[in-house]
């Protein structure tokens, strides 16, 4: 199989129900994974511009459903089903949906307001 100029890593990973930092299985990436290797497919994009990959935690669990494109180095956060065909129109061009880019600020959850 050739080496894929991106690969995209889907963080799947799952907590209990109720977990505080939440899970992006929970959010809907199992399904965001599934569409984004059926589109590259639908594009004949699978075995040269990217591989769908699922990940385990990666971190940045408010902002899930995440995925981490590489060797670019950056984060998608808040992924849906809908941004998937403009993430692969994006890899197309050699560009980056900016809108769901996860900025360098925003790694950290969000401090939990006191009671």
């Amino acid at each position: 199989m050739p080496k894929r100029a991106h690969y995209l890593f889907v963080c799947v990973n799952r907590r209990p129900d109720g977990n505080p930092k939440g899970s992006c299985a929970t959010s809907g990436s199992e399904a965001v994974h599934a569409a984004l290797k059926e589109e590259l497919g639908k594009r004949g994009l699978v075995k040269k511009l990217a591989r769908a990959c699922t990940s385990s935690c990666i971190d940045v669990c408010h902002r899930g459903p995440v995925i981490a494109v590489e060797p670019d180095g950056y984060f998608y956060g808040n992924v849906t089903l809908a941004d998937v065909p403009e993430i692969i129109e994006a890899l197309e061009k050699g560009t980056r949906v900016e809108r769901l880019v996860v900025r360098d600020d925003d790694y950290d959850p969000p401090p939990v307001p006191r009671a």
